[in-house]
């Protein structure tokens, strides 16, 4: 009898679940809960997860990012706070699997990009991008992508290609969508721990959302606890992020692409957990 993986293939495509910051061990908690029958529900090829924020709510250490792999990620993505724990940087010279923006300045540890096979024999690219406004300056994202496809393009190197852009502005994101439609099956937004209600294919068959969401609590301000972001609003002192030690949900999405012609066929959001409407089970 022909399983449901199997028969998902039947119509040649490949399916990636990714997941948005994961944010401490509330976090990480509800990726290893949630994450094994997600897998198994929607049939997935593959997992990224974005890491930065995996330990205690700001960077990502060896042991937490062997944990993230252990509950079931492929591939982990980062952003502007990677460099957080000095432990770190060697841990990425040698775990081609734990990535951070391609874009910061030569010299930085670790890798931007990354190819990696499915059990199926799919090649799947990843790239991580981080955006420069309203952050710290970094090389322009845009100029990176491009270094990254003139080396691995839809077709040749690569069957499928999935870009994490961690950025503050919805415009860069949106910007950077549209600068990649036709070139890479999708891209998606991380940072700002608030899943958004655009996530759709663009002309060029690009699967595109501004932000995936956090897999972390949301009974919080954007996963830290309520006491130790207030002050930064109210009195405009400085005051010590704390992350929430709530229950858990997690968030992202499941994009499809043709496996043949690396074009995104749909791109849904993917939740579950305590705070967030559940989204349904694929059919």
């Amino acid at each position: 009898m022909e399983s449901m993986a199997e028969a998902a293939h039947s119509d040649e495509t490949v399916r990636i679940l990714i997941f948005g910051d994961v944010v401490g061990r509330p976090g990480r908690r509800a990726l290893k809960e949630h994450l094994p029958t997600l897998r198994k529900t929607h049939c997935a090829d593959a997992v990224i997860v974005n890491g930065e924020n995996a330990a205690a709510g700001i960077g990502v250490t060896p042991d937490t990012a062997e944990e993230l792999f252990a509950a079931g990620a492929d591939l982990i993505t980062s952003g502007n706070h990677v460099w957080r724990y000095r432990d770190i940087h060697e841990y990425m010279g040698r775990q081609r699997r734990l990535l951070r923006p391609m874009n910061y300045p030569p010299g930085a540890p670790g890798h931007g990009h990354g190819v990696f096979q499915t059990d199926g024999g799919v090649r799947i690219g990843v790239l991580n991008l981080i955006g420069r406004v309203f952050m710290e300056p970094v090389d322009c994202p845009f100029r990176a992508a491009d270094a990254f496809l003139d080396k691995i393009s839809l077709g040749r190197e690569a069957d499928v290609i999935i870009v994490d852009m961690h950025a503050e502005a919805t415009s860069e994101k949106v910007a950077m969508g549209r600068y990649l439609d036709g070139r890479v099956s999708a891209v998606v937004g991380t940072h700002t721990h608030i899943p958004t209600a655009d996530h759709r294919v663009l002309a060029g068959g690009c699967g595109y959302m501004t932000d995936l969401g956090m897999t972390g609590c949301y009974e919080s301000v954007i996963g830290m606890e309520l006491d130790s972001v207030l002050p930064r609003f109210t009195s405009k002192l400085p005051s010590r992020f704390e992350a929430a030690q709530g229950e858990a949900s997690i968030s992202g999405a499941l994009i499809v692409v043709n496996r043949r012609t690396g074009r995104c066929e749909s791109i849904q959001p993917v939740r579950r957990g305590p705070d967030l409407d559940a989204t349904p089970d694929p059919l």
